[in-house]
C-alpha cells in the first residue's frame, strides 16, 4: 500500500474517531431520549450486580418495548464497536486485542462513573460488560479486515 494511501486512511480514521467521541459524549450525557433524566429528577442510581438489568430488559421486553430493549442492550454494544475498530486504525500501539478491550473497559468505567457523579445517568455494571463487549467486537472486525488486507497486499502497514 502506498505511503500516501496510509496517510489518507489514518487521517480519515482520526476524523471519524473525533466524530465518534463527540457523538458518544452527546448520547451519553446530553440526549434526554437515551436515559438522561430531567434536572429535578436526578439522583444517584447504580446497579452493581452483573446481568440484572440485561435480564430485566429481556424479561420485560414486551412491556418496555423494542426501542428500550434495543437501546439498552444492543445500543451499549453498538456504541463501543467504533472504539474497537477505529483506534487500531489510527494508532499502531493499539493493535493488541487485550489492550483494546482493556481500554474499552476503562473508557466505559469513566463514562459510568461520570454518569453516577453528575447524576446524569445510572452507573450500571451491565453497561460496563456490554460496552467492553462492543470494543471487543470492534477489534475483532478490525482484525478480520486487517487479515484480509494483509492477505490481499501481502504485507503489514
Amino acid at each position: 500500500m502506498k505511503k500516501e494511501t496510509k496517510h489518507v486512511i489514518r487521517r480519515t480514521g482520526i476524523l471519524l474517531f473525533i466524530l465518534y467521541v463527540l457523538l458518544l459524549v452527546y448520547f451519553l450525557f446530553f440526549s434526554e431520549e437515551y436515559g438522561r433524566v430531567a434536572e429535578a429528577e436526578r439522583a444517584y442510581r447504580y446497579n452493581m450486580v452483573p446481568f440484572v438489568e440485561i435480564r430485566r430488559f429481556w424479561t420485560y421486553r414486551e412491556q418496555l418495548g423494542v426501542f428500550a430493549l434495543f437501546t439498552n442492550i444492543f445500543g451499549n454494544v453498538l456504541g463501543f464497536i467504533p472504539f474497537g475498530f477505529i483506534l487500531p486504525v489510527i494508532s499502531r500501539g493499539f493493535r493488541n486485542g487485550f489492550l483494546i478491550i482493556l481500554s474499552g473497559f476503562c473508557l466505559s468505567l469513566c463514562v459510568e462513573t461520570i454518569q453516577l457523579v453528575t447524576k446524569v445517568g445510572c452507573f450500571d455494571v451491565d453497561d460496563l460488560i456490554l460496552n467492553t463487549l462492543g470494543a471487543a467486537v470492534g477489534y475483532l472486525a478490525f482484525a478480520i479486515c486487517d487479515y484480509l488486507r494483509r492477505k490481499y497486499y501481502g504485507k503489514k502497514i
